[in-house]
């Protein structure tokens, strides 16, 4: 039986991305798994340089990708869906009443989030290398976490309904 994934970051080209495309490559292809991302403000815009340069690095080309407005109709294909961080866990449970995981609760077992940009750095303009190092370090700590988030998978699959309050 086929389950589906999604992932769900702000704007959907750079945390849920990431963790779709990784995880697209890390499983084979014989896999009984769908897998895809969405951002709860997600508009038309390209990737940035740095992270699909960084991902193209890792082997998976994420060039079709295209950013998606999460909706209703995603949520309720979705198996399980991964919040990236705290603030798209608690937009999903206001939204559409599902208590959802995040990234890090999945793959290690810690209720961290995974900070964008502006977050983990509020000032990033002033030191665009730093700015880098972050970006590639969260695409290097989404990549690395596959493996355990692809073990601990089974932990977490549950019908769509009991994960609803």
């Amino acid at each position: 039986m086929t389950q589906s994934i999604l992932f769900v970051c702000t704007g959907n080209v750079f945390r849920s991305m990431a963790a779709e495309y990784s995880l697209r490559s890390q499983i084979c292809s014989q896999s009984s798994y769908r897998v895809g991302s969405a951002g709860i403000k997600a508009k038309p815009q390209s990737i940035h340089p740095i992270i699909s340069n960084r991902l193209i690095e890792k082997g998976t080309d994420p060039s079709p990708h295209i950013p998606r407005m999460l909706t209703r109709e995603l949520i309720d294909r979705a198996d399980l869906v991964i919040a990236m961080g705290r603030d798209h866990r608690e937009f999903i449970q206001k939204q559409f009443g599902l208590s959802v995981p995040l990234f890090n609760e999945v793959s290690l077992g810690e209720d961290r989030p995974i900070l964008d940009l502006h977050e983990a750095l509020p000032d990033w303009e002033r030191d665009l290398d730093e700015a880098r190092a972050y970006v590639e370090s969260v695409i290097d700590h989404i990549w690395e976490s596959i493996p355990a988030l692809i073990a601990r998978l089974p932990k977490f699959q549950r019908s769509r309904h009991s994960m609803k309050r």
